[in-house]
């Protein structure tokens, strides 16, 4: 029996030769060419002015919100349907995440309830582009105007996704991606945080690496962070992003052959692309209805007895006991964002992902709703 995992990344052409050089200079830590290089190349992609490598997807959040000064007291607002970095970036600093619910169609944060969350407390608004595809960010924007409020998308799944025409991340005051082994472009773990204001971009720099002095090394006049990249995964993102057009062509490649085959399956709820949007389907979700007949869990299981592995949906930001204990979202409901999270999957979307592989899958599927209707 094949085993078909729910991702394997792609390691570019030029990744064992970048790296190599590394190794053989001896430029392995957090200084050298490549993570100058894989700065300026990625700005320029994005089309921003600063673009700030950092460890991971989540230390390019936490160092979004400690350069715009958010801290104790202060309150950000994101979707209870996202991962668990977003909100813990926030509450690093001392901050307080407060939630909204999401879409029933895109799992996006409903934009629309951002407003009644606003208040003298609120500092910044943080959409989450979930799975590749963009929030509606006009609303968004009109409403950080209005309030005076800061804009930090997160934007770690969503590398070439736009809305209206514009990439997600340089929308905003800053964006933050993720470059772990599983997104658009990767450098095993790793980050970047994207803004084109001058002024926060030194103060990111300053605190990501643990705050030395400009003027005196080892003098630190705050206290600071070491978020650095090491110059060996900036190797490899140079490699990797000089195939993310490719990587996004294939990423909509197969979400266009996933919808073809499953769009007639009764039961099964497929993601959307809005008109104003360019979904670059980071993972392949789809939700299990009631209608199919059996339960998400039932349903991966037996494609996990087909060698077909997948991954559930996040679990909501309002049922995590560990942000429980710290007293949060007592009492709050989003009902959307828990029926998404209680019939949501993702599928095998790897950017190693084969056409025969995805048939494979869509067969299984196939098979699974024929078996349930003979019950």
């Amino acid at each position: 029996m094949q085993k078909i995992p729910v991702n394997e990344p792609a390691i570019s052409k030029n990744a064992l030769k970048y790296v190599t050089d590394c190794i053989k200079t001896g430029w392995i830590s957090s200084s050298g060419k490549y993570l100058k290089d894989f700065e300026q190349k990625f700005s320029k992609f994005l089309g921003v002015k600063h673009a700030i490598t950092t460890t991971n997807g989540t230390t390019a959040l936490h160092l979004a919100v400690l350069a715009l000064g958010i801290k104790e007291g202060d309150e950000v607002i994101l979707p209870s349907h996202t991962m668990m970095a977003s909100v813990a970036a926030i509450v690093y600093t001392g901050a307080t995440p407060v939630l909204v619910d999401v879409e029933r169609d895109s799992w996006n944060m409903d934009v629309s309830q951002i407003e009644k969350k606003i208040n003298k407390r609120t500092k910044a608004i943080m959409p989450v582009h979930i799975y590749g595809h963009p929030v509606d960010m006009d609303p968004v924007i009109a409403l950080a105007k209005k309030y005076r409020l800061y804009i930090i998308e997160d934007a770690a799944e969503s590398t070439g996704a736009e809305y209206k025409g514009k990439q997600t991340g340089t929308i905003g005051d800053i964006g933050c991606f993720s470059f772990y082994a599983n997104k658009i472009i990767t450098t095993g773990e790793g980050g970047m945080m994207v803004t084109d204001n001058d002024k926060v971009a030194d103060h990111a720099r300053l605190l990501k690496d643990m705050a030395h002095s400009p003027q005196k090394r080892f003098l630190h006049k705050e206290i600071g962070f070491n978020f650095r990249m090491t110059n060996l995964q900036a190797a490899l993102g140079v490699a990797q992003l000089e195939e993310v057009k490719k990587y996004i062509q294939k990423k909509r490649w197969m979400a266009a052959l996933y919808n073809k085959r499953l769009s007639k399956i009764e039961g099964l709820t497929l993601p959307i692309e809005h008109d104003w949007a360019k979904n670059v389907y980071w993972m392949y979700g789809i939700l299990v209805e009631k209608d199919f007949g059996i339960s998400r869990d039932e349903f991966m299981q037996k494609l996990f007895r087909k060698g077909i592995d997948t991954r559930t949906f996040f679990i909501p930001m309002h049922r995590q006991p560990a942000l429980r204990r710290l007293g949060l979202f007592k009492g709050e409901k989003y009902p959307v964002s828990d029926e998404i999270g209680r019939l949501g999957l993702y599928l095998p979307s790897g950017l190693a992902i084969t056409k025969e592989q995805i048939e494979i899958v869509c067969r299984a599927i196939k098979d699974i709703r024929n078996d349930v209707q003979k019950l």
